[in-house]
């Protein structure tokens, strides 16, 4: 809780009841009190953060709040007045549109994916406002400090208002330049739900994930034709029908070759496959897929096979080879060296791995890779090592159950 919230809080336990009662008295009307007191804590929200907390903040809202109250009699005066006059006009100005789109939450993270803003500005900013995700969180998935997490939300704020970028509801028209910012907020959602970073939240947080996939759905309705659209709707479904046999009873993450596949959504796995077929029909029609489409096409493979022992690695391996081509980031350069160590062995893929420890250091699927591929070359003591540094860095439990009985499992 924040320091305004805090002291909102305590004000409002501590001394506001007797305030609003002593405003009732005053005025003589038990609504006229209540609604002046609604509206001094909206007032002290948008102004204690930047003015700073008052020393005493039940006086300053019982100041506030009485100001409120005669500002209110004094309307309520002309009332009669107003009605007059309103009767004389009307108006038949028709409500603002809403554009096309229908949903609030969806229109407004189309608002704020302005293409003025680069593209992690806009990204970050949003997640921040709308996407409900904290800024450790969003850190986290940026894999940066905090501090330069925040730095970037304030540049962007800072932008939008030395450009004077106006705040409009987006047309039809603007939403392809826009779409891509809104496909990297809701993957990144989605990613925080499927596997949450912080240590106090639960592993698997279905609401983030159910809410990117509705959001999804219905960008897919406003953009049928646009295949990345397609290709993050399939990639979540796919990655969404495994969430069940992702986290044992226990509470242990339970990782890929260790699931139960019969316990996978299958309705969701046939969806999924159903969106992943027509993006390579379109792919077979000389339309390159974009980094969603391939994703989900290496969920497919994986989703496709009924036992891990049947995942065809090699389709994995040239699925992550056209993806390196679109995305350079060492994550996906660390995915593709887990597949190649199926396809290739341990030791070609841990000299990949090894590559990427100035960028991943700080990174613990890094280290736990490192120590998978160091215990199947028979390296215990320095697999052990890196357990325990993916270990200090996991970001919940349920990481740190797996972690830690993998380590512990070693000779």
């Amino acid at each position: 809780m924040s320091d305004v919230e805090e002291a909102t809080t305590r004000a409002h336990h501590e001394e506001w009841a007797p305030g609003v009662a002593a405003l009732a008295r005053r005025f003589g009307d038990l609504d006229i009190a209540e609604e002046a007191a609604a509206e001094a804590f909206a007032t002290a929200v948008e102004r204690w953060p930047a003015d700073g907390v008052p020393p005493n903040p039940g006086a300053w809202l019982t100041t506030t709040a009485n100001r409120k109250a005669i500002d209110r009699i004094r309307r309520e005066n002309k009332r009669d007045d107003k009605h007059k006059e309103a009767q004389m006009l009307h108006d038949n100005t028709p409500p603002e549109p809403l554009g096309a789109i229908d949903d609030d939450r969806l229109r407004l993270i189309f608002t704020c994916c302005h293409p003025a803003l680069a593209m992690e500005a806009r990204v970050a900013l949003t997640l921040r406002m709308l996407g409900g995700l904290t800024v450790p969180e969003i850190a986290r998935a940026f894999l940066v400090q905090e501090t330069t997490l925040e730095q970037r939300i304030t540049r962007a704020k800072a932008k939008i208002k030395a450009a004077r970028i106006p705040y409009r509801v987006p047309s039809a028209e603007d939403l392809p330049a826009r779409v891509s910012g809104v496909l990297a907020v809701l993957y990144l959602v989605f990613n925080e739900g499927y596997l949450a970073t912080g240590p106090d939240t639960d592993p698997v947080r279905h609401d983030l994930t159910a809410e990117a996939i509705r959001l999804t759905r219905l960008i897919r309705a406003l953009l049928p034709e646009d295949g990345e659209v397609a290709g993050l709707l399939a990639l979540m479904l796919l990655t969404e029908a495994r969430r069940t046999a992702r986290v044992s009873a226990s509470g242990e993450l339970v990782t890929l070759d260790e699931q139960d596949r019969g316990a996978w959504d299958k309705a969701l796995i046939v969806e999924g496959h159903r969106l992943v077929r027509e993006r390579l029909a379109a792919a077979a029609a000389g339309v390159a897929p974009g980094r969603y489409q391939i994703l989900a096409a290496i969920n497919a493979v994986h989703t496709s096979a009924g036992d891990i022992r049947d995942t065809d690695w090699s389709q994995v391996v040239a699925l992550y080879d056209q993806l390196v081509h679109l995305d350079s980031s060492p994550i996906v350069a660390l995915n593709r060296a887990i597949a190649v160590a199926e396809l290739d062995g341990p030791e070609v893929a841990l000299a990949a791995v090894d590559r990427l420890e100035d960028k991943l250091a700080g990174y613990y699927a890094y280290h736990a890779t490192r120590a998978d591929l160091l215990r199947r070359l028979g390296q215990s003591q320095q697999s052990r090592a890196a357990y325990d540094k993916a270990i200090e860095l996991a970001g919940n439990t349920a990481q740190t159950a797996n972690l830690t009985r993998r380590r512990d499992q070693l000779r």
